[in-house]
């Protein structure tokens, strides 16, 4: 992989939650313990995502459960430097993300905010339910207000988050029905993509594909396999423990490695270091 990337004159990184989890990002055993025991010891619930869906009976303890969910997936450091490995090894590239990841980690690790394109959402932002607008809201500073005036499972009233036009709940920005707010921001960076992609049309590229299962194919991996199938030039490079898979129409093309992603990205910046190459970190 080290060599398709070294020849390549542009790449593009295609982001799930496969990469999150590898950056130590895991949403159930000893983490989720670490912050919501008490509400697996009142609900029953075993992992940070089942909760996310649970019906709780007020607002004041759905948001003393996000605060937390939110805090902890967005604005904490991932525990292992896998997003940092990356950018070492793309850093010198031009390169793009595409992610359905919403957990923020790609710009704190430092990659360029303009090289981004976040489709479904960040847990750093708020949305309308209605929605009433296209708008988002950043959320920290109240984010960080729940987390510290929470009591017993419950935020202060006071600290219910309206919208800020009409006054209804606001809630997350996080694509999971028609309701998702497309933004500016968003409008922004998807054509930002679609620049990027044709101004390397037919060029030498690597797809690299990093922890994307099959709930969203459409979004990253069919889009990855058509565009190396149409480009002779381009490689198609994926790293996925458990779910590596290639069509048999691009196979030439492509880099299959069924391994945790930072301990390969690991193993690729040992490498290039013993063999005298210029890593940045």
């Amino acid at each position: 992989m080290q060599q398709a990337l070294d020849c390549a004159d542009a790449v593009v990184i295609g982001a799930g939650a496969g990469l999150s989890a590898s950056a130590g990002f895991i949403y159930n055993g000893e983490r989720f313990e670490q912050y919501f025991s008490d509400f697996r010891a009142k609900y029953g619930f075993e992992d940070m995502y089942t909760g996310g869906f649970f019906p709780f009976a007020t607002q004041e303890e759905h948001w003393a459960y996000w605060s937390r969910y939110i805090w902890v997936n967005r604005y904490t450091d991932a525990p292992e430097p896998v997003y940092d490995a990356l950018l070492a090894l793309v850093a010198d590239k031009d390169y793009f993300v595409l992610t359905t990841n919403v957990d923020h980690c790609f710009q704190k690790a430092g990659f360029d905010k303009k090289r981004l394109f976040y489709t479904q959402g960040d847990y750093g932002l708020f949305q309308c339910s209605g929605p009433c607008c296209q708008e988002t809201w950043d959320n920290e500073e109240l984010i960080c207000r729940m987390m510290e005036e929470q009591r017993d499972m419950r935020i202060p009233t006071k600290l219910l988050p309206r919208c800020p036009k009409c006054g209804k709940p606001l809630t997350m920005n996080l694509r999971s029905d028609d309701t998702f707010v497309q933004d500016k921001g968003w409008y922004a960076a998807a054509q930002r993509y679609e620049d990027f992609l044709r101004r390397h049309k037919g060029s030498s590229m690597v797809f690299l594909e990093l922890g994307v299962g099959y709930n969203t194919p459409g979004i990253i991996k069919y889009p990855f396999w058509n565009m190396t199938a149409q480009n002779p030039k381009a490689v198609y490079a994926c790293l996925n423990a458990g779910q590596t898979y290639t069509p048999k129409e691009i196979l030439s093309q492509s880099i299959a490695i069924n391994h945790d992603i930072g301990g390969v990205f690991d193993q690729i910046v040992r490498d290039a270091l013993a063999n005298g190459q210029k890593i940045q970190r």
